[in-house]
């Protein structure tokens, strides 16, 4: 595969308390063939108190990081982080639409933003620009034993009208990654509900019931691991989980994984190249049974011609 280039923001929480998502992403991609371009002279994207404070001020913290990237000459910035990339998108859309708001961002950057750059996430041009084909080409190792349930949160792709990606309601695009590379995915149901976001703090009972229900939806759906896009999703489910045992007299010991690092796992990085053994519960019993992808593939194929003297002995009986 042609070696394709992207602006990469990896953005605050990716050089700290999430550094083994940004180590899976690095990772995958380069498997993938993506050479990634740190910005010069990023900064904070304004996260999600900035707005809270003032919508100007907030979206220039945002656009002064896109007027970085369209100064370089590209027309696209990709981030891991979904509040990263809302930050983008909405100080992007609103400067596109409104020419007043524009003048009044522009006013206190030292370089303008003239609304000339896409941001995309990395499950994005994944699903998108590079596709399921190349995805699944790159695997080399079946973990039979992981059943992961895909929690994509409430902003990758909500609201539609400004993230552009995927269905709001019963997003798709982890999911069909997952099952690219070979991982058993459940159905899960609630996919986008809320894991009480940055209240972890504020209002921590309210987030360790939130978070509850989340994985005790991931429990009822067979899954034995869940799967995120989201840096804080993770750390709520992970992190918090010990938190959330003793709010909820629950027992929950459930590891929680960065799609990338499942990705990752799959294209024969080691735990740790990936950054697992940083997590607070641990996922090497579940990673313990692995084998070559091909013994996968032939026990499928198998699998198959069994069905099929059934389905025509069957065909038979009914003519």
């Amino acid at each position: 595969m042609s070696e394709k280039e992207y602006i990469y923001f990896p953005g605050c929480s990716l050089e700290a308390s999430a550094i083994e998502y940004d180590m899976s992403v690095r990772k995958v991609l380069a498997a993938l063939g993506v050479k990634l371009i740190e910005p010069d002279d990023w900064s904070c994207c304004g996260s999600t108190p900035a707005h809270s404070v003032d919508h100007v001020f907030a979206a220039a913290v945002a656009a002064r990081n896109l007027a970085i990237v369209e100064k370089m000459g590209a027309s696209t910035v990709i981030t891991a982080c979904p509040a990263c990339l809302s930050a983008f998108k909405k100080a992007h859309l609103r400067m596109k639409k409104e020419e007043g708001f524009k003048k009044e961002v522009n006013a206190i950057l030292d370089e303008p933003y003239n609304c000339g750059v896409t941001a995309k996430s990395v499950l994005q041009i994944l699903v998108e620009d590079i596709g399921p084909k190349p995805v699944a080409e790159k695997v080399t190792l079946d973990f039979p034993d992981l059943k992961v349930a895909p929690y994509y949160g409430c902003i990758i792709n909500r609201p539609p009208e400004i993230m552009e990606f995927d269905d709001p309601e019963n997003p798709m695009a982890m999911d069909n990654l997952m099952t690219s590379v070979g991982v058993k995915v459940c159905d899960f149901a609630f996919k986008v509900e809320c894991c009480g976001a940055a209240f972890g703090v504020a209002k921590r009972k309210m987030v360790n019931e939130l978070s509850s229900k989340v994985l005790s939806m991931a429990l009822d759906a067979g899954a034995n691991c869940l799967v995120v896009t989201c840096q804080l999703c993770h750390q709520n489910l992970d992190l918090r989980q010990g938190q959330i045992n003793n709010t909820m007299g629950s027992s929950f010991n459930i590891p929680v994984l960065f799609f990338t690092q499942v990705m990752g796992l799959t294209y024969g990085y080691s735990p740790q190249e990936l950054g697992i053994d940083k997590h607070n519960i641990q996922a090497e019993g579940l990673l313990k049974t692995r084998r070559p992808v091909e013994e996968r593939i032939k026990e499928e194929q198998e699998k198959a011609k069994a069905k099929k003297p059934k389905a025509k002995k069957a065909e038979e009986e009914e003519s």
